[in-house]
C-alpha cells in the first residue's frame, strides 16, 4: 500500500473515531464545519490541533469541541474524505470564558471524489453522502438521508418515504412507487428481508419504524442481478444507524394535538391493562388461547346441549360490551437514545441503543360510508347498497427499540455488526354506523376491533476489504405477527317492523379470533474483486441468496344463538339496550344466550417458502461510459397447506414451483463531473403471497365485504426500461429527470364480485397484461445563487400512466392500474441558520386522483351500457406541513410542527357514466366515503448529554 493510499485508509478510518478521552479541563475551544459552496454541514471532519495529540471529530450538525487546551495560540488542522484539507492559523485561546465558535469552511477536491472502497467510512446520514451515494451508483436510486428527515420532522418511515420522487403512501403507511401497488415493491431492513405486516396481501406497513431509528432510506428503480427480482416499482433498503459520531445520551418528550380529536368525546370500549403497552394481557381471549378447548353449553341437568354450542360464561371471555367515553388530552411521545464508542487497542466498537413510545387518539365524526350499485338511469338517481355514516375512534400505541453494535477493525478493513429493531404496535378501534341497507332497512350497528402486531429484525453482517476484492455477508431472522383477538360485532334493524330497530337473530352478533405468525431466515454473501488489465479497471461481482419462510394463519368465528321455542329471556329482550343484554351474566345460559361455533377450517392455511438465488455481474469502464451486466438465478418454492373440508382438520399441500434467470443492464455516460446519462433494461417477477392463493376468507367491516384468495393466480413478469438524465451542480445538489416503461404479462389485480345479489367478495385476478409509463423529475438546490443565504429548494414530481388489459369477454373494462396516481407532487423550502441552530420547514404534496376500489360490470359483458358499478377513487387533497427546530447551546432542542396545515376533508368518489333512455350521456358523482382528518400539531423537547 503507499503512502498516499495508507493516508486515506487512515482519514477513512478516523471519520468513525471519536478523540481519545479527556483530561481534566483547561479551556474549551468549538467551532463548525460546512461545505463552502452549500453551507451543509459535514459530519465526520476530523479536527486536530498542531503539536499535541488533541482531536475531534465534527457530529451530525457539524460542530466539533477541543477540550484541554491552555492559554494561548494554536494552528488547526482540518481534514474530511473528499475536501481539501483545511489549515487555520492563530487561533486564540484565553481564559476567559467564550460562547464563540470556530466557523470553518471547505471545498470539495474533485480530484479525490472517484470511487474508494473503504469499509470503515461509509457514513451516509447527510444528505451530500447520499446524493453523492446516488451519483456514483451504477443503478438508478433515488433517496433520503437522516439530516433530511431531521429537517422535515418526519416521525416515522411512511412519512419519510414519500418525500421521494414516485412515491404515494395509502393509508398513510403502504408506499406505491411509480403507480405500482405495494406488491409490486420489495422491502429489506438492514439488509434482510422482512415479513408482510398484513393478512391479507403482501404489503410492509412502513409506519412500523419510528425515523429516529433510520441512518437512511434507498429505493432502487431499476433491476440489477445483485438484487431480489421481486420487484418492479422499487426495492426499498432501510438502514438503520451504526456508529456514532460521539457518545451521548438524549432524552426527548412531546406531545401532538388532533383537531378533530383532542379534547374531544372519544368512546371505547373495555380493554387490558397492558393495551398502553400495545398489547392485550388475556382480557381478550379465550381461557387457554384460540386452539382452547372451551367449556361446552350445558342444561340445567349438567348435559351437553348440542355440537360447537358453548357457555358464554366459564370460558374466559370479556363479555363486557359496554361503550365508555372520555376527552383525551392529546398524544404522547416519548424516546430515549444512547450512543457511545469505545477504542479497543486501536479497534472501535460502537453502540446505538433507542426506546420509543407513541400513544395516539384518532377520531373521525359523521364519516360518510356507502356502498353502490349500478346507477338507476330510468329514476335519475343512485342505487345504495348501503348508505350509512360513522363514528370511528382510535387510539394507536406504538413501542419500539433499537440495538445496533458494531465493531471495526484496526486498520478499517473489517467491519462486524450486530443490528436489532423491535415494534410493537396496536390499534384499539370502536366503530358505530348508522344506516340503510341493499334492502332499505334502517340499521344501527357497531364493531369493537383490537388489533396488535409484533415485528422483530435481527442480523449479523460482515463487510471485509482485501487487496482487490470487498466482500460482504449477512445471517438474518425476521419475525412478524398480527392478533385480532376477539373482534365483536353486531347489527339491529328494523326489517321485520319498519322504524322498530332491534335485534332479529343471534348471527348479528359475532366473535372472532385471528392469529398470523409469519418467520423469515436468510442467508447471503456477495464479493466484488477488481481487476487491473493495463490501466483498464474492470471488476466482476457475484453472489448467493437463501431465504427460508413460514407463515401460519388461524381463525375461530362464533355467532349468538337463542332457543327461539324455549328460553326464559325477558319477551322483550330484543329491544333491550344490546350492550347491557351482551353485558349482563343473567341473560347468558343455555335457556338464554349462548354461542355457537361455526367451523371453518377452510379459512386456515399454513405455508413454505424456499427461495434459493446466486448471480454474476460485471462493471465494465470504457472511459466515459460505464456498464454494469449481470443475470440472476432465483428458485423459488412456495408450498401453502389448506383444509379441504369445514368441520375438521383436513390438509393438503399445493407447491407453487419457479426457475427463472433475470437478465439486467445499467449504463451510466459521464458527459462531465457534473453531468450524465443513464439506461437501464432489466426483468422481474412478481409472485402470489400466501394469502393471495389460499381460499381463506376475512370480513372487512370497512368494506362490509368478505376477502378471499384465488388458488389459480399465476406468477407475473416484468420487463423494465429506464432513461435518467443526471445533472449535479454542486456538493448536495441534484436536478434529474427521469422516463420509465414496464411491460407486465399477467399482473395481479385487485377485484370484486357480486354474491347472493348485493354481498360483495373481493378476491385477486391475473389480468391478460398491463403496461405502465411516465416521468419523474427530483430537483434539490440551494438558493444562495438568488441572494437567498441559508435557504434551499427541493421538489420532486411524476406524471403516471397505465393501463391493465383483459381478456376479450370479461367482465372487468381495460383500466388504469389500481392506487397509480396520474401526478405526484412534493416540494419545500428549508431555511437553515448554523450561526442561531434554527431550522425551519414548509412542505407541500399532493397526489392525482387514484383508483383504490375496483369496479365491475354486471352485464354480459364490460360495455353493457348502464350495467357497470364504477370505480371508486381516491380525490386529491393538498397538503401542507410547517415545522421549526431550534437549539440552544450543545443540549437543548426544540421541535414544532402543523401537520396538514389545510385540513382537507378526505374524499372518496365514483363516477357513474350514465346513458338514458334519449340517448343522452352524463357523469354522475357518488361520494363512497369521506372524513375530516383533522390538523396535528406537535411539540417536542429534547435533551441531550
Amino acid at each position: 500500500m503507499t503512502k498516499c493510499s495508507n493516508r486515506i485508509a487512515f482519514a477513512a478510518t478516523a471519520l468513525l473515531m471519536i478523540g481519545s478521552t479527556t483530561t481534566a479541563l483547561a479551556q474549551q475551544l468549538k467551532g463548525n464545519v460546512v461545505d463552502k459552496n452549500s453551507h451543509e454541514t459535514l459530519i465526520g471532519a476530523v479536527v486536530t490541533v498542531e503539536g499535541t495529540n488533541l482531536k475531534a471529530v465534527t457530529d451530525i450538525d457539524g460542530n466539533f469541541q477541543l477540550n484541554g487546551l491552555k492559554k494561548g495560540t494554536y494552528t488547526l488542522y482540518i481534514n474530511y474524505v473528499g475536501y481539501k484539507p483545511q489549515r487555520i492559523d492563530g487561533v486564540r485561546v484565553t481564559d476567559a470564558p467564550t460562547e464563540d465558535a470556530v466557523s470553518i469552511t471547505m471545498l470539495p477536491d474533485e480530484q479525490k471524489l472517484k470511487e474508494v472502497v473503504v469499509t470503515a467510512v461509509e457514513r451516509r446520514s447527510t444528505d451530500a453522502a447520499m446524493i453523492q451515494a446516488a451519483k456514483n451508483s451504477p443503478v438508478i436510486v433515488s433517496n433520503v438521508s437522516a439530516q433530511e428527515i431531521s429537517r422535515t420532522q418526519d416521525t416515522n418511515a411512511g412519512e419519510v418515504i414519500r418525500r421521494v420522487p414516485g412515491v404515494s403512501l395509502i393509508d398513510d403507511k403502504f408506499v406505491m412507487v411509480r403507480g405500482l401497488s405495494q406488491r409490486y415493491n420489495n422491502v429489506w431492513v438492514n439488509g434482510g428481508a422482512v415479513p408482510s405486516s398484513e393478512a391479507d396481501s403482501r404489503a410492509f406497513s412502513f409506519d412500523i419504524i419510528p425515523s429516529s431509528q433510520i441512518d437512511n432510506l434507498t429505493i432502487v428503480k431499476s433491476p440489477s442481478a445483485e438484487y431480489p427480482a421481486d420487484y418492479s416499482g422499487g426495492f426499498i433498503i432501510v438502514n438503520t444507524k451504526e456508529i456514532p459520531t460521539e457518545n451521548n445520551l438524549t432524552f426527548s418528550v412531546g406531545g401532538n394535538w388532533n383537531t378533530s380529536s383532542a379534547f374531544q368525546r372519544f368512546s371505547y370500549g373495555k380493554g387490558s391493562a397492558t393495551d398502553f403497552l400495545a398489547f392485550d394481557n388475556g382480557l381478550r381471549s379465550p381461557k387457554g388461547g384460540i386452539d382452547a378447548s372451551l367449556s361446552p353449553l350445558l342444561d340445567n341437568a349438567g348435559n351437553k346441549v348440542g355440537d360447537n354450542l358453548y357457555d358464554l360464561r366459564g370460558n374466559g371471555l370479556n363479555n363486557d360490551w359496554r361503550v365508555k367515553s372520555f376527552n383525551p388530552i392529546g398524544d404522547l411521545k416519548l424516546a430515549a437514545s444512547l450512543a457511545h464508542r469505545w477504542n479497543l487497542n486501536g479497534c472501535t466498537l460502537g453502540l446505538l441503543a433507542a426506546l420509543n413510545y407513541t400513544n395516539e387518539y384518532r377520531t373521525y365524526t359523521n364519516m360518510e360510508n356507502n356502498l353502490f350499485g349500478i346507477y338507476d338511469a330510468t329514476n335519475d338517481r343512485s342505487n345504495y347498497l348501503r348508505h350509512s355514516t360513522d363514528d370511528q375512534f382510535n387510539n394507536n400505541v406504538r413501542l419500539g427499540a433499537m440495538l445496533n453494535l458494531t465493531f471495526l477493525s484496526r486498520d478499517g478493513n473489517h467491519k462486524y455488526q450486530i443490528k436489532n429493531i423491535f415494534n410493537q404496535l396496536s390499534t384499539n378501534r370502536y366503530t358505530w354506523r348508522e344506516g340503510v341497507d341493499a334492502q332499505s332497512n334502517q340499521e344501527h350497528s357497531a364493531e369493537y376491533y383490537y388489533r396488535s402486531r409484533t415485528t422483530y429484525n435481527g442480523q449479523l453482517t460482515g463487510k471485509h476489504t482485501f487487496t482487490g476484492d470487498a466482500l460482504d455477508w449477512s445471517v438474518g431472522y425476521a419475525y412478524a405477527n398480527r392478533r385480532l383477538p376477539d373482534r365483536r360485532r353486531y347489527l339491529l334493524n328494523d326489517m321485520q317492523n319498519p322504524g322498530d330497530i332491534a335485534l332479529h337473530t343471534g348471527n348479528d352478533i359475532s366473535r372472532e379470533w385471528t392469529q398470523l405468525d409469519e418467520h423469515i431466515f436468510s442467508i447471503g454473501i456477495n464479493d466484488r474483486h477488481s481487476f487491473d488489465f493495463a490501466g483498464w479497471n474492470p471488476s466482476l461481482q457475484m453472489g448467493g441468496y437463501g431465504e427460508y419462510r413460514t407463515r401460519e394463519y388461524r381463525t375461530r368465528a362464533f355467532y349468538y344463538q337463542w332457543n327461539p321455542a324455549a328460553n326464559t329471556l325477558p319477551a322483550d329482550f330484543q329491544h333491550i339496550d344490546i350492550t347491557s343484554l351482551l353485558s349482563d351474566e343473567q341473560y347468558m345460559g343455555a335457556d338464554r344466550l349462548y354461542m355457537f361455533e361455526q367451523l371453518q377450517m377452510r379459512n386456515n392455511y399454513r405455508g413454505h417458502n424456499t427461495l434459493g438465488a446466486g448471480y454474476v455481474s460485471a462493471s465494465l469502464p470504457f472511459g466515459k461510459l460505464g456498464v454494469q451486466a449481470g443475470v440472476r438465478f432465483e428458485h423459488n418454492d412456495m408450498e401453502l397447506i389448506s383444509n379441504t373440508r369445514d368441520y375438521e382438520k383436513s390438509e393438503t399441500s399445493r407447491h407453487y414451483r419457479t426457475d427463472d434467470f433475470f437478465p439486467s443492464v445499467n449504463a451510466t455516460y459521464k458527459f462531465s463531473d457534473k453531468h450524465q446519462l443513464r439506461l437501464s433494461y432489466g426483468r422481474s417477477i412478481n409472485r402470489p403471497e400466501f394469502r393471495e392463493v389460499s381460499s381463506s376468507v376475512f370480513y372487512d367491516f370497512d368494506l362490509a365485504s368478505d376477502v378471499q384468495g384465488n388458488t389459480e393466480l399465476k406468477n407475473c413478469y416484468v420487463d423494465n426500461v429506464d432513461l435518467r438524465y443526471e445533472f449535479y451542480p454542486s456538493r448536495g445538489e441534484t436536478v434529474s429527470l427521469a422516463a420509465f416503461y414496464k411491460n407486465f404479462d399477467s399482473p395481479i389485480e385487485w377485484t370484486y364480485t357480486v354474491a347472493g345479489g348485493t354481498n360483495l367478495v373481493y378476491s385477486y385476478k391475473n389480468a391478460k397484461s398491463a403496461a405502465n409509463y411516465g416521468i419523474e423529475l427530483d430537483i434539490r438546490k440551494d438558493l444562495s445563487f438568488i441572494g437567498l443565504r441559508n435557504f434551499s429548494w427541493s421538489f420532486n414530481g411524476a406524471l403516471i400512466k397505465s393501463k391493465v388489459k383483459f381478456e376479450k369477454g370479461s367482465k372487468e373494462e381495460n383500466r388504469p392500474m389500481q392506487g397509480q396516481s396520474p401526478y405526484l407532487v412534493n416540494t419545500g423550502l428549508f431555511y437553515k441558520n448554523e450561526a442561531h441552530q434554527l431550522d425551519i420547514a414548509l412542505l407541500y404534496n399532493r397526489i392525482g386522483k387514484r383508483i383504490i376500489g375496483v369496479g365491475r360490470s354486471e352485464g354480459s359483458s364490460a360495455s353493457d351500457d348502464n350495467a357497470r358499478v364504477p370505480h371508486s377513487y381516491e380525490m386529491p387533497r393538498n397538503t401542507f406541513d410547517f415545522s421549526v427546530g431550534k437549539k440552544w447551546g450543545s443540549h437543548w432542542e426544540m421541535k414544532l410542527n402543523v401537520r396538514d396545515i389545510l385540513a382537507e376533508r378526505v374524499y372518496y368518489k365514483q363516477f357513474a357514466k350514465v346513458k338514458y333512455s334519449d340517448g343522452t350521456s352524463k357523469e354522475k358523482e357518488e361520494v363512497s366515503r369521506c372524513y375530516k382528518p383533522g390538523r396535528n400539531i406537535g411539540l417536542q423537547i429534547i435533551y441531550k448529554f
